[in-house]
C-alpha cells in the first residue's frame, strides 16, 4: 500500500512551482530543483492543465530572490488563465526582493577616467578629473535607440537606453541644471498642427541665456519645454544655433507653434557633453559607444543598469484569475506591466519603477497613422502593448472601447520614475454605460512625469464605473488624476505636491466632453498644488463644459492659485460638505461662461455640424437615446438651439450649486465670470478663525466634535480625514515609502 502523505506531498508539489535564479529549466521545478524562468513554470503549468485539469486550489509560482534579465516580454494568454477560487499566482516568496528587469548591469569597475584629451577640454575645468567613462560597445552593448520628438499631440514613444544607478534615473547632461531657459522674441512660431498647419516647419527664436553659444557645433541638442501653453509640454530637436544673430532654429514643429512671455515658456537643453556638470549627469557618445558619468557618489559597490528591452516586461492578454503578487518590474524602456481583457486579475504589492514610458497600462494604446502631430484630424488604429497615441485615438473616439476587461485591479503597489504616467486604467462601456468594476487602489504614485507631463497622470482613467481610491499621488510638473468617461468614483485619495510646473493644470481633471457624467470625487485630501508664480493652477478642474459631478467632503488645502474648484462653463455640478483651507489666491468655487469668454469666438468648432461636442453627443452616442436620455436627462436638450436661433442649451451654465461648504482664511468664497455664469451658493461658511481642527500646524484637518461648523451649518457631516490615503493590508506591510 502507497503511503498517503506522500500522495499528498505529490499533489502539493504538482500545484506549486519555484523559480531561482540558480536553476535550471531541465529541473522539475521544486524547492531544491526550481526553474530558472518563468517561462518553464508557465509552460508548466499549461502541461498540467491540459493533461489534469486545473487543481482546485489553483497554481502559485514562487521566485526566489534576485534579479530576472529579461531580454523578451514575459505574456501570459487565454492557456494561462485560473479560474475564481482556483487563482494562478506568480509571487515573490516571502521576505525575499525579487526584481524583474530589462536591462543589463554593469560592472563598476568598468568605469574609468576619460582618456580622450579632446574629450576632456569639453568639461569646465572644474569637473574634468571627476567624470569617468565606460566602453558600451566593448561590453557588447550597441542597440541604443535613438532620441524622438515627443509631447502634446504625438504619441508616446519609448525612450532611449537610460542608465539607473541604485535603482535611481540619472540625468542626461543638461542645461540648466535646475530651472529652465526663458524663450527670447519669437522670429517664427513655425507652422500650427492645432489649426490645421502641416507644413512641418520648425519655430526660430532668439536665445537669451549666452551659454548657447558653446552648442553651435553639436548635431544632437533636445529642447523641452513650454513651447506655448503651460499645459502643453514637448521635446524638438534642435536644428541650428546661430551665435551671431542668436538664433535658435528648432526641427519640427510645435502643437501650438512658438511663444514667449510667460514665466512658464521655457525649456531645458539636453544631450550635450559639455553640459556634464553635476553628479548623476551622464551623455552618451552614439558613434564611439562611449558612455560618460559624473558619478553621483561612491561606484564601487554601486548597482548600476542601462534599461535594453523596448517590449513590456509583463503582458496579460484575454487573462482571467492571475495574480501577480510581490515583484519589482523595472528598467525598461517602454511599459513595466500590460493588462488586455480578461477579469478578476490582480496586480498586488508590486513595485514598478522606471520604466522609458507608463508603469502599468491597462487596455488598449493605439498607433497614429496621420504623419503630423494633430487633434481633429487624427487617423489611427488601437494596438496591444504599446501607449503610442492612446490620447490622440481617444479624443477622436470618446467611446473607444480599450479593452480592459472587468473587476481587474492594481493594489498596494508603488508605482513611480516612469517616463508617461503611473497607471492607465479603463474598463467597462460609456457608450452603454455599463460599468467595469476596475480599480486602482492603496497605491504610492509619485514622479511619474519623467518624459511625457500632459495628460500622463498618476492615474488616468477612462471607460465607466471604475474605482480610484486610498492612493498618494505626488510630484508632478501637471495633473495628479486625469479623468474620461462616467461614473468613476474617486475616494479616499492624497494628493499633494502636483502641477509643480504648469500652467492651467491641476490636482484633478476632467474635460471637453459633457457626456462623461455621473463623476464622484469624495473624501479626498488635495493640498500643496501648483507654485504661486502660476496663476492658473485649479484643485478640482472641470474643464470645456464639463458636468453632472459630485465633488463633497474633500480636504483642500493650499490646493490652487486660481479657483479651487473651477468650471469653464458646467452644469449640474454639485460642491458640499467640503473644507476650503488657506488660499489667498483665488476662490474656493470659480466658474466662467466659457462662451462668453475666452470661447466667444469658437462656437461653432465645439457646437456646428462639425463641431466637437455634436460629433461626440450624436455619432459618438446618442444623447436623446437610452441609456444616455434616461441615466442624464439634464443632456437629452444639450445641442438644442435656443430661441434666439444663435445659442446652444449647452452654452448656458445651469442647475449648479455650491453648500454647507467651510471656507477657512480665503480671500474670495467665489466667483462668476461671465453674463452667464450660474452656480447657487447656500449656507456655506466662511471665516478667518480656526473653526477647530484637530491639528492645523501638523495637517490634521479632522474637526472637532465640538466645533463651530456644526453649528453654522446644521447637518455638516463630518469627513473621515483618517481613513484618507495609504493603509496597511496583507501587501503592504507598512506605510513607509520604497
Amino acid at each position: 500500500m502507497r503511503n498517503p502523505f506522500f500522495l499528498l506531498t505529490q499533489m502539493t508539489l504538482a500545484r506549486d512551482y519555484y523559480i531561482s535564479c540558480s536553476g535550471s529549466d531541465h529541473n522539475p521545478g521544486t524547492p531544491k530543483r526550481p526553474f530558472a524562468t518563468l517561462e518553464r513554470a508557465r509552460d508548466a503549468i499549461r502541461k498540467y492543465k491540459q493533461e489534469k485539469g486545473l487543481p482546485p486550489d489553483g497554481f502559485t509560482v514562487y521566485l526566489g530572490a534576485g534579479d530576472y534579465p529579461l531580454q523578451r516580454c514575459f505574456r501570459l494568454d487565454e492557456r494561462d488563465s485560473g479560474k475564481k477560487n482556483a487563482t494562478i499566482t506568480y509571487t515573490a516568496q516571502a521576505g525575499t526582493e525579487v526584481r524583474l528587469i530589462g536591462g543589463v548591469r554593469i560592472d563598476p569597475k568598468r568605469f574609468i577616467p576619460v582618456t580622450s584629451q579632446e574629450i576632456r577640454k569639453r568639461f569646465d575645468a572644474g569637473v574634468r578629473d571627476k567624470i569617468l567613462e565606460v566602453d558600451l560597445a566593448g561590453l557588447g552593448i550597441t542597440h541604443y535607440g535613438e532620441h524622438r520628438q515627443f509631447g502634446h499631440g504625438l504619441p508616446v514613444v519609448n525612450a532611449p537606453l537610460e542608465l539607473y544607478i541604485d535603482h535611481q534615473i540619472m540625468t542626461l547632461a543638461r542645461y540648466p541644471n535646475h530651472g529652465g531657459i526663458a524663450i527670447g522674441e519669437v522670429i517664427d512660431p513655425g507652422s500650427v498642427p492645432r489649426i490645421g498647419d502641416y507644413s512641418d516647419r520648425g519655430g526660430i527664436f532668439l536665445y537669451t541665456d549666452d551659454r548657447h553659444a558653446r552648442w553651435s557645433k553639436n548635431e544632437d541638442i533636445w529642447l523641452q519645454g513650454a513651447f506655448k501653453y503651460g499645459f502643453a509640454d514637448d521635446k524638438i530637436k534642435v536644428q541650428s544655433i546661430d551665435t551671431l544673430t542668436r538664433r535658435v532654429t528648432l526641427t519640427k514643429p510645435h502643437m501650438y507653434g512658438i511663444g514667449s512671455g510667460e514665466n512658464f515658456n521655457q525649456y531645458v537643453a539636453m544631450n550635450l557633453l559639455e553640459e556634464l556638470d553635476s553628479p548623476g549627469e551622464w551623455y552618451l557618445d552614439r558613434a564611439t559607444g562611449l558612455l560618460y558619468l559624473y558619478p553621483p557618489g561612491d561606484l564601487s559597490q554601486a548597482l548600476i543598469e542601462v534599461s535594453m528591452l523596448e517590449e513590456p516586461l509583463l503582458s496579460l492578454i484575454n487573462v482571467s484569475n492571475v495574480i501577480i503578487s510581490g515583484l519589482t518590474v523595472e528598467v525598461t524602456r517602454g511599459l513595466g506591466i500590460y493588462m488586455e481583457d480578461g477579469e478578476n486579475n490582480l496586480i498586488a504589492g508590486c513595485t514598478v519603477r522606471n520604466t522609458g514610458t507608463t508603469g502599468i497600462l491597462i487596455g488598449q494604446g493605439a498607433r497614429q497613422t496621420f504623419p503630423h502631430a494633430t487633434a481633429d484630424d487624427y487617423e489611427g488604429i488601437p494596438v496591444s502593448e504599446a501607449v503610442g497615441s492612446f490620447q490622440g485615438h481617444y479624443y477622436h473616439n470618446t467611446v473607444w472601447d480599450r479593452k480592459c476587461g472587468k473587476n481587474n485591479g492594481v493594489l498596494s503597489c508603488d508605482v513611480y520614475n516612469n517616463g508617461a504616467g503611473g497607471i492607465v486604467i479603463g474598463g467597462g462601456s460609456k457608450k452603454e454605460l455599463i460599468p467595469g468594476g476596475n480599480f486602482v487602489s492603496n497605491c504610492r504614485i509619485h514622479d511619474f512625469q519623467l518624459r511625457n507631463k500632459a495628460q500622463w497622470a498618476g492615474i488616468n482613467v477612462d471607460g465607466c464605473g471604475n474605482l480610484i481610491r486610498h492612493n498618494e499621488i505626488y510630484n508632478a510638473d501637471l495633473q495628479g488624476i486625469f479623468v474620461r468617461g462616467n461614473d468613476h468614483l474617486f475616494e479616499y485619495n492624497h494628493i499633494h505636491h502636483v502641477a509643480m510646473n504648469s500652467n492651467d493644470a491641476s490636482a484633478w481633471y476632467l474635460g471637453r466632453d459633457p457626456s462623461d457624467r455621473g463623476n464622484i470625487i469624495r473624501y479626498n485630501f488635495i493640498h500643496h498644488v501648483g507654485r504661486t508664480d502660476r496663476r492658473w493652477i485649479m484643485g478640482v478642474y472641470f474643464d470645456d463644459a464639463s458636468c453632472e459631478a459630485l465633488v463633497e467632503g474633500n480636504i483642500f488645502f493650499q490646493a490652487a492659485t486660481y479657483g479651487t474648484v473651477y468650471s469653464n462653463g458646467g452644469q449640474d455640478l454639485v460642491v458640499r460638505n467640503n473644507l476650503f483651507i488657506d488660499n489667498n489666491y483665488g476662490p474656493a468655487l470659480l466658474m466662467k461662461s466659457m462662451w462668453w469668454d475666452f470661447a466667444l469666438d469658437q462656437w461653432d468648432y465645439f457646437f456646428g455640424e462639425r463641431g466637437i461636442y455634436r460629433i461626440r453627443l450624436t455619432h459618438c452616442l446618442d444623447i436623446k437615446k437610452p441609456p444616455y436620455s434616461t441615466r442624464y436627462p439634464n443632456l437629452i436638450n444639450w445641442l438644442d438651439l435656443k430661441e434666439d436661433g444663435i445659442t446652444y442649451e449647452g452654452m448656458y451654465p445651469a442647475r449648479n450649486l455650491m453648500e454647507n461648504n467651510v471656507l477657512y482664511n480665503y480671500e474670495e468664497s467665489f466667483r462668476l465670470v461671465g453674463i452667464h455664469a450660474q452656480f447657487e451658493f447656500k449656507n456655506n461658511y466662511l471665516t478667518k478663525k480656526d473653526p477647530g481642527f484637530v491639528d492645523a500646524n501638523n495637517m490634521n484637518f479632522q474637526l472637532k466634535d465640538d466645533s463651530i461648523v456644526y453649528q453654522r451649518i446644521p447637518g455638516f457631516q463630518k469627513i473621515p480625514f483618517e481613513r484618507i490615503g495609504l493603509y496597511a493590508d496583507a501587501y503592504r506591510k507598512n506605510l513607509e515609502s520604497k
